[in-house]
């Protein structure tokens, strides 16, 4: 292979590298968005509404994306909450 080969195709690895770098950080900020549409609906007592973006949420992450699952939010207001001391 000719060095200008090599260098060809390091330029298209850096590309699709850039690509995949842009991809993944729509896909990050879909999902924060998708979270914040989630913990709303879970603070406006429509939970079966977040539930259910939930489950499509977790989809996304552990079928498509092969990351680990979230917590799904509950619509009870003392739940994550420090005791009181």
């Amino acid at each position: 292979m000719t060095e200008d080969r090599v260098r060809e195709l390091e330029a298209d690895v850096l590309h699709l590298m850039e690509q995949v770098d842009r991809y993944r950080t729509a896909t990050d900020d879909a999902l924060q968005q998708i979270n914040w549409c989630i913990g709303y609906l879970a603070a406006t007592k429509k939970g079966r509404i977040a539930s259910s973006l939930s489950v499509n949420r977790e989809h996304i992450r552990s079928n498509l994306l092969g990351r680990a699952p979230q917590s799904v939010p509950t619509t009870d207001p003392e739940a994550g909450q420090e005791p009181a001391s």
